[in-house]
Formats: C-alpha cells, structure tokens, sequence
C-alpha cells in the first residue's frame, strides 16, 4: 500500500484516491488518515487483504510508513464505520466477511473501482438501478418542478456538450439523475442519490477507461428527458429502463474487451 505523503496532509491521485481531479489536475488537500483509510480500503475491496485477514497492528503500520498511530486508528475507524473491518483488543484489527461490507457507501463504490471490480458486482450495481431509477422517472414525470425540470434539461445540455469522457461530462451525468431522484419526491427514495450516482458514476467512469464505447448515450438522456417533461409516466419509466439496459451493454462490451 502506498501512502501519499506522511505529513498531516498530502495530495493524492486520481488513481489511488478512486476521484476525478478537477480542473487544475490536482485534488483537494487530504488529511492523511483519510488518506490511509482509502488505501487500505482498496486493498480490501480489490481481495489484497482477505476476509478474516488481520491487518498490520497501529505500532508497525506507523514504524513502517512513518505515519501518526493517532492517524492509523483514526483510518481504522472509518473502515470500520464501512462494515470493511473490526477491531478487538486481543486479536487486533481482521477485515470483515464481505456480506458486512457497506458497499451502498458512495466511498466504498469508488474504492471498488480503483482497479477492475468483478463483472458480477458491475452487473449487480446496474440491477440495482433498474430496480430504483425507472420508479424514480416515473414518479418525477408527475412530481417535478419547473424548476427542476429547467435543471435537469440543463443536465442534458451540459452533457451533450462536454461528452461523457470528460470529467465535466460525467458531472452533469451525476446531476441528471440526480435531479430525476429528487424530483421523485419521495424522502426515503431521496436518501437513496447519493448511492445511485455514484454507481453511475463509477460504472461510466470505467466504461471510458479503456474508450472502447462504441455510442453516444445522449439521445438515451434525451428521452427520459422529453418524457419526464410531458409528465407521461409510463414512457418515463421505459425510457430509463432502456438507459439503463443499454448502459449495461455498453458495459459488458468494455469487460469483454
């Protein structure tokens, strides 16, 4: 595991940290025991450390990569906060079975694709919006606001002009379903966004990782889009369906590439 930096902040990569850079090419500052948690949090998400594995105790992790305990503990505790691990006095701190694994936790779905995730947990994620996005459509095709509506064709605009290989592309992807997740009006539905979208975001962000898609998903936007603003459910609802079956194909062509 690499650690970037040993100060109490440090930047970090694209790569090691599972987030876009923004404009400059350089993320936010970083405190350093959020810096390990996401470290060791790749590890386990990518099988380096195994279930029932026990990780380095707080004294030879600081010794070895010269780092704070107080900053190792303090990443222990957020590992632990994600299902990823449990810490007991006697026996040290052993990565938790993956069924305890929060992997609803936007955080851990970025970790996850720091590398190449499994086919199988790529393809649950997308089952797992086609259970939740096209109910959302539908509900938003009669719950929106004009205001949201303006926000959401903006989405679009943004999207059609920067293309989804940018960053600035996948941002107003994550915006557009987003909206239509909020439009829903449904509070418990709305607790649900930030997990979605994040596996939007991530599944597309590994779809171009190798630019192998072959079509725009634009139009696909556009149509849950024009459904949504006439307010036909129905057509909301197979609309999304068909965004989020294609986006699946498109998907499974990058993980037979």
């Amino acid at each position: 595991m690499v650690i970037a930096g040993h100060g109490e902040e440090s930047d970090v990569t694209d790569r090691s940290s599972g987030r876009e850079l923004g404009a400059s090419g350089r993320q936010p500052v970083t405190r350093i025991h959020t810096t390990i948690a996401r470290d060791l949090g790749v590890a386990i998400v990518s099988g380096q450390h195994q279930p029932g594995d026990i990780l380095p105790g707080e004294v030879e992790f600081s010794a070895q990569l010269k780092v704070s305990r107080s900053a190792y503990r303090e990443a222990v505790r957020i590992l632990a906060a994600k299902g990823l691990v449990e810490s007991r006095t006697k026996t040290g701190t052993r990565v938790s079975e993956r069924a305890r694994w929060n992997m609803l936790d936007p955080e851990v779905l970025a970790w996850a694709f720091v590398n190449e995730p499994p086919e199988a947990f790529v393809r649950s994620l997308f089952e797992l919006r086609l259970i939740i996005e096209p109910a959302a459509a539908a509900l938003a095709a009669t719950r929106r606001s004009a205001a949201q509506l303006a926000k959401l064709g903006h989405a679009l605009e943004e999207m059609g002009r920067h293309g989804l290989s940018t960053p600035a592309g996948r941002q107003a992807d994550h915006d557009f379903h987003n909206l239509i997740l909020l439009a829903a009006d449904n509070e418990p539905l709305a607790a649900l966004s930030s997990t979605i979208t994040a596996a939007v975001r991530w599944t597309t962000v590994f779809k171009y990782r190798k630019n192998a898609i072959p079509r725009s998903p634009i139009d696909d936007h556009g149509a849950v889009f024009e459904a949504i603003a006439v307010g036909d459910a129905a057509q909301a609802r197979e609309t999304m369906t068909t965004l989020v079956s294609l986006a699946l194909d498109d998907t499974r062509t990058v993980l037979g590439a």
